[in-house]
This record gives structure tokens, C-alpha cells and sequence, in this order.
């Protein structure tokens, strides 16, 4: 697929040379600073230098105090509390830190994750009625509730009181609840609007701590169940979930709890960790719980305080991921062969499929795999509960739950963010929908949208990449939304020696510039250039620059993300 290659030019130039100087750097890494919204020295060293005291106090988000009076009476009165999440990791994650942490004050206390298949996405009457069958006085809902307007009401009559720690959007109406704890709710004046889900629950932890002089090492011992949470909720990792981040790494690669420790010694490595790492080596084995069997062995894992019940749940989730990537290949391959076997389907903006027989655990996955071939916002729908239900992916800078709300008289429920959502339907509307969303985003997604951008944030010449620039490049971790790993653009460079294609379609290379030395590459599914390369033709490329470990043997290395010869 050819991409679009965006050079960054929107930024201060006097402020890259002032803060170039005050900090004694590269002009070039003054000018990612700047595009960070960092201008100052004091700005620098609160990015660079991550520290507890930069989390802002948890009683600034609206009702926290509300909720912790609740917990508080629920404990001195020995009722019982449910500690209730989504499915997915960031559910999990917020269940088992906040189920941990009162767990150790408090022994009446119980977790629930919903179905995915019987209940569905967020607060379910089952899971209700299951409380109150159960004794249930307070629920804590995490990672959902912010729109579960109707179940808060079913519970109220029931005699059972919930507190919301939410972090997505909320509808015309705040839910009658006891407490409810979301940033973006426009009352509420928190300075940080981009927690997790499990976020929202480390900030309830931190408050009841806070409140009842409990030292805060007992909240901060949870910091890996955190990060994890951040790094596969896709959250932006600025401002406080930065430190989060930070903090979360620092534990999971000295200190991890004993459930995610297995979890890695199952995924065949045991550090250092990025957030890269644990979105594709952890999160994908937390989220096969849910998909292929039940939730409720994730949070399992990650409540786990013995070795031996840690170990024996992670080897089922294994085995539960497994099987999800066997699900994910065939329904994969079954898809793209709809497409490209379609004429109608492949000349349109959106992808929309359905097939009754495709597993539910997996189609969102696959909607991100059809988005990464076609690149135009897909829906990939199953037979679920007598209705059709699926999952939708979008592409940069396209706000899908807008092109939803375009339908929504078409569907029964939908939920989700600008690029990632869940819908639910009656069978019937299956055809005007396929239809109404071609329409909503023919009419509404720019051009160039539909083409996959590589977005750059500097030109550089690879005589500029030495130990100084590196050690400051890697200070600007952890990587993520609104902080990806800087890719940068050299021109004129060269292959120094041969380059060589390795797995099929991928070339290892060295490359010169005029003035450097030559530097190792790694350029995945680029093969198609490789006997342009092997000429000796200059050409430009983009890159980001990593560090490379083989055998303890520590080196430079640029991942290419694209290489461009001139016609």
C-alpha cells in the first residue's frame, strides 16, 4: 500500500533554538520537545524526570469524596462490596488492582466480569440480580457504568448502591449512582481527562489510602496492573498516565506481582518490557480469557498471590490465546477473500461484513486486520443473542462513533471511542446499515484519510545519531498515543556493503550518508526494493531508532517505516 510521508513544520522554530540552548541539545531533539508542548526547562525536567509528586491529588475528581465516604461505611458496617469490570484487559486489570488492594483490609468482598457472549459489554441486569442473589449491598463498577443510566435505576430498586469509576464518554445523563467518577464529564474539574479505565480505579485506591494514613507503597505496588492497562486501552501516555507509565514499567521489569510475573515467564520473556512489549506480549493473553472462554480466569491470574495457582492460570490462558489465534487467522483469511473477491466491495470507502458463523471473541481483532490491508473504517459483525453484533476500527484522524451516531436509529446499542467502537443490531437492519454507513462515511472522510500516512517529526543526518543523542532520545520513553517514538528522514543515504532479504519480504541493510557511519536496518515487508537497493541508487527514507540486543551485544539500529526512491 503506498503511504502518504507528512513532514511536521507546525512548530516555533525561536522556541526549538531557545530551548536548544538551555538544555544543551540537538536542535533536532529541542524540536520533538517543542511538538510535545514542551518550551521550557522546567517543562523538560517535569517530562524527563517522572516523579510521584507529579500525580495530581485524587479528591480533585468530582464525587471522590462521595465514594470514599461509601467504601468507608460499607466496610465499618461488614456489607458486602462487588468489585465489577468490563472484560477486556483495562476491565481486568481495574478489577483485580482494586479487588486486591481491599481485599487485604476487608474480607467481604467478591469481583464479577460479565459474559461477553450471555451479557454483553458493560453493567448487565444479570450481573444485578446476581449481586443482590448474593448479598451484595455496593457495587464498584470500573472501566463501564457511564451510561448505564437504566441499570443504575434496576439496581436502586434492588437496594444496591454503585459507584462508577468510568473513563469514556458520557451521555445527556450522569446515572443516579452513589458516586461517579469520570474525568470527562464536563462537571468534573480533574486536570488529567485521559485516564484508563484501571486508572480511574488506582486514583479511588490512592484516595482511601490517602483518607486512611495507609502508606502509599500499598498503592503503588499495583502500578504494573496500571501500565498494563494504559498500554492496551490505547490511552494517550502524557501528562499523568506518562508517570503512570513510568512507574508501571519500572515495576513490571524489577518487581512484577506474582500473577503477571507468570504471565510473562508464559509469553517466553521476562524483560525488559516496553509498552510495545506488553501489548503484544501480555495483552493479547489477557484479552484471550474473555474471548474464547471467561474473563474471570484473567483477573484470576492477576489476583494471584501463590506461585502455583499463578503458573497453572497462566497456562490456560495460553492455551486460551492459542486457540484466539487460530480463530483470528481463518475468520482473517475468510474475510479478505470477500472482499477481494467483490468488486463492489473492494471500490468502497468502508468495509462493513457479517458472517453468523464468525467467533465473537475475535472479530474486533480481525476489523483491525482488514483496516491494516484496506485502510478506510471496517465493522466486522457475527450472530450474537439472536441479534448481529460486531466490532468497528477507523483510520487516522476519522471519528468513527460520529459515523455511528449517523446510524444509530439503525442500531440497537453502540459504545466506543473516535477509533474503535461496538455496535449491536436487530437481523433486519442488517442491509440499510450496510448501506447508511457507506453513505456517512463517503460523505464525511476526507481523501487523504483514506491513504495510510507515516506522520515525521524531523529531518536528521545519521552523523547526528551518537551516544549523547541516543541516551536523550530513549529519556523520551514510554512510547505511545500523543508520544509514538520519534521517526525521522534521511536522504541521500546509501546500502553500505549488501542488504538481504530475510523471512520472505523483509531486508536487513546497512546504510551510509555522506560524513556518517554506516548503520544496521531492519525494513519489515519491504522486499519489493531490494534489487533498487542492491544498485547502489541513493534514496531517502523514514525511520525511528531503536536499540538492538543480540547475545548481551547492545547496538543502534533504524527501523525503517519507508523507503522512497527519486523517479
Amino acid at each position: 500500500m503506498n503511504k502518504r510521508w507528512a513532514l511536521r513544520d507546525n512548530i516555533n522554530h525561536d522556541d526549538v533554538i531557545k530551548l536548544a540552548a538551555e538544555l544543551n541539545i540537538d536542535t533536532v531533539l529541542s524540536s520533538l520537545l517543542v511538538q510535545r508542548g514542551i518550551t521550557t526547562f522546567e517543562d523538560a525536567r517535569y517530562f524527563f524526570r517522572p516523579d510521584h509528586r507529579h500525580l495530581h491529588d485524587p479528591f480533585l475528581m468530582k464525587d471522590m469524596e462521595k465514594a470514599i465516604i461509601r467504601i468507608e461505611q460499607a466496610i465499618a458496617g461488614g456489607e458486602k462490596i462487588m468489585i465489577y469490570g468490563d472484560y477486556d484487559v483495562d476491565g481486568t486489570t481495574a478489577v483485580a488492582l482494586t479487588y486486591s488492594f481491599f481485599k487485604k483490609l476487608y474480607d467481604n468482598i467478591d469481583y464479577y466480569i460479565p459474559d461477553r457472549y450471555k451479557e454483553g459489554y458493560g453493567i448487565s441486569t444479570q450481573g444485578i440480580d446476581y449481586a443482590a442473589e448474593t448479598g451484595v449491598d455496593l457495587i464498584i463498577a470500573l472501566d463501564c457504568g457511564i451510561k448505564s443510566v437504566d441499570k443504575i435505576d434496576y439496581a436502586n430498586e434492588k437496594g444496591i448502591d454503585f459507584i462508577i469509576c468510568d473513563h469514556h464518554l458520557p451521555g445527556a445523563t450522569i446515572p443516579n449512582a452513589v458516586a461517579v467518577l469520570d474525568p470527562k464529564r464536563e462537571d468534573c474539574e480533574y486536570p488529567y481527562k485521559e485516564l484508563s479505565g484501571c486508572g480511574i480505579g488506582f486514583k479511588l485506591i490512592q484516595a482511601y489510602a490517602i483518607k486512611n494514613d495507609i502508606p502509599e507503597e500499598e498503592v503503588n505496588c499495583y502500578l504494573d496492573l496500571v501500565v498494563i492497562s494504559i498500554s492496551c486501552d490505547i490511552v494517550h501516555i502524557t501528562g499523568e498516565n506518562r508517570v503512570l507509565a513510568h512507574f508501571g514499567l519500572n515495576k513490571i521489569n524489577t518487581d512484577p506481582c506474582t500473577g503477571v510475573k507468570a504471565l510473562m515467564e508464559i509469553a517466553g520473556r521476562t524483560g525488559p518490557y516496553t509498552i510495545s512489549d506488553v501489548v503484544f506480549l501480555l495483552g493479547p493473553r489477557i484479552n484471550a480469557a474473555g474471548r474464547i472462554d471467561d474473563a474471570k480466569h484473567a483477573v484470576a491470574l492477576l489476583i494471584a498471590t501463590d506461585k502455583d495457582v499463578a503458573k497453572e492460570q497462566s497456562a490456560l490462558i495460553n492455551v486460551h490465546n492459542t486457540e484466539r489465534k487460530g480463530h483470528d487467522v481463518n475468520i482473517t483469511d475468510e474475510a479478505l477473500s470477500m472482499i477481494d473477491n467483490d468488486a463492489v466491495l473492494v471500490a468502497r470507502k468502508s468495509t462493513v461484513l457479517f458472517n453468523e458463523n464468525w467467533h465473537k471473541g475475535v472479530i474486533g481483532i480481525v476489523a483491525s486486520r482488514l483496516t491494516e490491508k484496506y485502510y478506510r473504517p471496517t465493522i466486522v459483525l457475527t450472530r450474537s443473542n439472536g441479534h448481529v453484533a460486531g466490532s468497528a476500527r477507523s483510520v487516522l484522524g476519522y471519528d468513527l462513533y460520529e459515523a455511528l451516531c449517523g446510524c444509530k436509529d439503525l442500531l440497537i446499542q453502540f459504545g466506543g471511542h473516535k477509533y474503535a467502537a461496538g455496535l449491536t443490531m436487530h437481523p433486519e437492519n442488517l442491509e440499510a446499515f450496510i448501506n447508511r454507513f457507506e453513505e456517512v462515511v463517503s460523505t464525511t472522510i476526507k481523501p487523504e484519510q483514506l491513504i495510510q500516512q507515516i506522520q515525521i517529526d524531523a529531518e536528521l543526518r545519521l552523523s547526528q545519531i551518537e551516544a549523547k543523542f541516543f541516551r536523550i532520545l530513549n529519556q523520551f520513553a514510554p512510547f505511545g498515543p500523543e508520544n509514538m517514538a520519534p521517526v525521522f528522514i534521511s536522504k541521500n543515504v546509501y546500502v553500505s556493503g549488501n542488504a538481504g532479504l530475510v523471512g520472505g519480504s523483509h531486508i536487513k541493510m546497512s546504510v551510509i550518508q555522506e560524513g556518517s557511519a554506516a548503520f544496521d536496518c531492519i525494513a519489515f515487508n519491504h522486499g519489493q526494493y531490494i534489487e533498487q537497493l542492491r544498485s547502489g541508487a541513493p534514496f531517502e527514507m523514514c525511520y525511528s531508532i531503536e536499540e538492538n540486543v543480540w547475545r548481551e551485544r547492545r547496538t543502534i539500529q533504524l527501523n525503517v517505516k519507508g523507503i522512497r526512491f527519486s523517479d
